[in-house]
């Protein structure tokens, strides 16, 4: 394949490969959100406005905005200001940005400046916010740690559970990577108690007649309905010290409350005081009878 291109002098817009490759971004969705970008920053255009624009139709349009807000693309949030009234405000990225990111830029909050030693020229500037999807097609870097406070075999077992699901159910199709993410999530779950059915359940019941992103969909139910952490149990009790019987045995044993005698000494004693209330028993009877 022979490309010519030449680098455009003005009226351009730098879009990263991982946005135009993206795996799970459609065409229409990748166009939506380059359209965007490609707008200068004053005046207010929500994104139903840049859809028309760009000739696409409301089903996709639909579509589109829920496969950028998956993927970390777009944000959006609605307000109610005084009178009642509601307003939306929203928010597209040429990088993916995590929920809480996406917040601090509307509001204005940026990472702190670096504090280390100043470089030989200029002055430190702010780190950038967000980053460039890590599962996206070409991609070769390690996927991220598991956290330590899950067992590994806990997540090798919620990965397995993860694969056969994505296996059975087509509308969640799940790579290897994508796997190896999720895996220390469906971890959590059986650490908290959960069954494979009960993991099962969660991910497949009420699933939408398509899926556009399996990994951003399964990722969502695993953190939404994670369930509640298995509450506190106080240790039990120490188990009693060792003690002799008090009779005649002399053993050694370990007594449950406070018995001082074995169990073979506790049988006799019973015994003895059976017999014995049989023997008195029995001897009122026959005073009885002779004074009858």
């Amino acid at each position: 394949m022979l490309r010519h291109v030449i680098a455009p002098e003005r009226f351009f817009t730098q879009i990263s490969n991982e946005i135009i490759r993206h795996p799970r971004l459609s065409a229409v969705a990748v166009r939506l959100l380059i359209w965007e970008l490609s707008l200068p920053d004053s005046g207010d255009h929500p994104l139903s406005k840049t859809a028309e624009d760009a000739g696409i139709k409301k089903t996709a349009y639909t579509r589109a905005k829920r496969q950028l807000k998956a993927e970390g693309y777009f944000h959006e949030w609605k307000y109610q200001v005084e009178g009642g009234k509601w307003i939306t405000s929203q928010m597209v990225s040429n990088v993916v940005l995590a929920p809480e990111e996406a917040r601090a830029l509307r509001d204005g909050v940026r990472p702190a400046a670096p504090t280390a030693q100043e470089p030989a020229t200029g002055q430190p500037t702010t780190p950038p916010v967000g980053h460039y999807p890590t599962n996206t097609e070409g991609k070769t870097d390690n996927p991220p740690s598991q956290p330590s406070h899950i067992p590994a075999p806990l997540i090798e077992r919620g990965g397995l559970i993860l694969a056969s699901l994505s296996h059975k159910e087509r509308r969640l199709r799940l790579n290897g990577r994508d796997i190896q993410q999720l895996a220390a999530l469906a971890g959590e779950w059986l650490l908290r108690g959960a069954t494979a059915k009960d993991l099962r359940e969660a991910l497949t019941d009420g699933l939408p007649d398509r899926v556009h992103s399996p990994a951003a969909l399964t990722r969502n139910r695993l953190t939404r309905k994670m369930p509640e952490a298995p509450a506190f149990t106080a240790p039990a009790t120490a188990p009693q010290p060792l003690r002799t019987c008090a009779g005649t045995c002399d053993r050694v044993f370990r007594p449950v409350a406070d018995e001082t005698k074995y169990r073979d000494c506790r049988q006799d004693d019973a015994q003895a005081a059976h017999a014995q209330n049989r023997s008195r028993s029995h001897g009122q009877g026959s005073r009885q009878a002779r004074w009858t």
